[in-house]
């Protein structure tokens, strides 16, 4: 089972930039979390901040009791043994090949022998599908096999906690979506805190437990992923519904001026919200959520064609229509009135002046061998008449 990461007035600069500020959030444990943002937003400052690599100028990050930011190095090396982390580009060694590259904690960080050392990594290259690789460089390999091998490195030490660095970064749809069901899995499997750093809207919108929302170096938003997916605050409606419209612009934020221009320009309906991606055995996480609770809970009426396929029901009992039976009618896009517009314009000017002063085929493996497990663990589980999720939080 994973561990609770507290975050609470997290600062961080170098020299004079502030990166973001005052960032309070809880990473629950064992569940998915996304982090999003506009390039340049600091998100993966934040990760190496989680980890300790940088010191945070204000706040406190709480890891299963401990705040690292307080502790010494040698308390901090233990602290990090909690973590796994998949790197960007995998940050391979490139001399060394892949069971030496998946190997290289262990013989770092424990006393294990050969013998045991083979056998723990041999298991985690089945898991991320990378069986009969073990001799090739990284060099040799595609850009989604170095992305798995780095996944399989940082399992090897069984951690409560893994980082995922755009994960997605340099793959083609279908291996990223590949990807994404292996992620999914491996938490159903392992009940590790993941926490996903991002830019692909379909992986937020589908895999997470939580998102998360970095905007003008602070935090816009954090919560359970239907909060965000119905939020009609404009940054995070704009941001996860990749919309033009919206305070976000090329040099991050938009100007009064282009904010003018937009006032007359009718929004459309907020999109369906998806059903959160499930794990190849069909198993259902510890931590996952019923579709549509939180929405139930607060009284919110998700976007029509929500939950497909689901037959749910919110509010005063009425359902999500389906996308496809909605009649396309021009009233179903409401044109905001110009006062409206004016005021989202002046309020968002205000904001901004406040801040500024303050492989298909490679891949199959992977889900087979993580599906297997999977299942084993579900059937423990049944013998042991243990419950296999938690009640809706």
């Amino acid at each position: 089972m994973g561990v609770e990461i507290r975050v609470e007035h997290l600062t961080k600069r170098f020299g004079r930039q502030t990166i973001w500020e005052d960032v309070t959030l809880t990473l629950p444990k064992g569940e998915i979390s996304v982090l999003l943002g506009p390039s340049g937003t600091g998100k993966s400052v934040f990760l190496k901040t989680l980890i300790g690599l940088l010191k945070p100028e204000n706040g406190s990050i709480v890891i299963d009791g401990t705040d690292i930011t307080k502790v010494r190095e040698r308390e901090l090396y233990e602290v990090r043994k909690l973590f796994g982390v998949l790197f960007q580009d995998g940050a391979l060694f490139g001399s060394q090949n892949l069971f030496d590259n998946i190997a290289f904690p262990l013989r770092e960080h424990t006393k294990k022998s050969e013998k045991e050392i083979k056998d723990i990594v041999l298991d985690k290259m089945e898991i991320v599908g990378l069986t009969g690789a073990e001799k090739k460089l990284p060099g040799e390999i595609s850009g989604g096999m170095r992305k798995r091998a780095g996944l399989a490195r940082a399992l090897v030490l069984d951690p409560q906690i893994l980082l995922f660095d755009e994960p997605d970064s340099g793959l083609d749809p279908v291996r990223t979506a590949y990807l994404n069901q292996l992620i999914v899995d491996l938490n159903a499997q392992i009940e590790a805190t993941f926490l996903i750093v991002t830019h692909d809207i379909n992986t937020a919108r589908t895999v997470p437990d939580n998102i998360g929302l970095l905007y003008r170096r602070h935090l816009a938003m954090f919560g359970p992923r239907e909060m965000l997916l119905s939020s009609n605050e404009p940054v995070v409606r704009q941001f996860l519904n990749a919309q033009r419209q919206g305070p976000i612009g090329m040099a991050e934020e938009k100007d009064a001026s282009e904010l003018e221009q937009e006032k007359d320009i009718a929004l459309g309906e907020l999109p369906p919200i998806p059903v959160q991606l499930p794990t190849s055995s069909g198993e259902t996480r510890h931590t996952q959520r019923e579709p549509g609770s939180w929405l139930r809970e607060h009284g919110i009426v998700p976007p029509p064609g929500s939950f497909p396929g689901l037959d749910l029901s919110f509010g005063n009992g009425t359902k999500p229509a389906s996308a496809a039976a909605k009649p396309a009618e021009p009233s179903a896009v409401r044109v905001m009135s110009t006062e409206e517009r004016v005021e989202r314009a002046r309020a968002a000017a205000e904001r901004s002046a406040a801040a500024t002063e303050e492989a298909p085929t490679e891949a199959t493996p992977a889900r087979k061998a993580v599906a297997k497990k999977t299942a084993k663990k579900a059937a423990t589980k049944v013998a042991r008449k243990a419950p296999a999720k938690r009640s809706d939080a």
